[in-house]
């Protein structure tokens, strides 16, 4: 089996503490990322629909970066979103401002409820750090 190591961002660390999860684990060359939510540092929800769904991608990068990798590296994304139907232009905006289209598979799904009120939306996604780029 492979060695794991745990990937903690040094603006995630009150995360683990009170919530008892790590924000990703590297496998090799694989980087699993925990969902991402738009809080600020002090693990409050943002309001804003727009700057909550800026704030999960900020959140998703430091993650990413702290495994060595970048949306670039991005090979699958799992989204879940309370109210689809009011939100989903605003996600897919900033989504495309920060992750353009077409760099991997996205499943998206719709969901009554996440872990805290008032978040509309969950991050999650697997990267492979790529060697040599072409």
């Amino acid at each position: 089996m492979s060695d794991r190591e745990i990937i903690i961002p040094d603006t995630m660390k009150s995360v683990v503490e009170r919530a008892g999860y790590a924000p990703a684990v590297k496998v090799g060359d694989t980087l699993y990322c925990a969902g991402q939510v738009g809080r600020t540092a002090e693990l409050e929800v943002i309001r804003d629909p727009e700057q909550q769904f800026i704030s999960a991608w900020e959140n998703l990068a430091h993650v990413l970066a702290a495994g060595g990798c970048s949306f670039e590296d991005v090979v699958e994304m799992t989204t879940y979103h309370v109210d689809m139907s009011k939100h989903m232009a605003v996600f897919r905006e900033v989504k495309n401002r920060v992750f353009p289209r077409g760099l991997c598979a996205w499943t998206c799904i719709g969901v009554s409820e996440l872990a805290h009120p008032g978040l509309l939306v969950e991050i999650k996604c697997v990267a492979v750090r790529q060697t040599s780029k072409k």
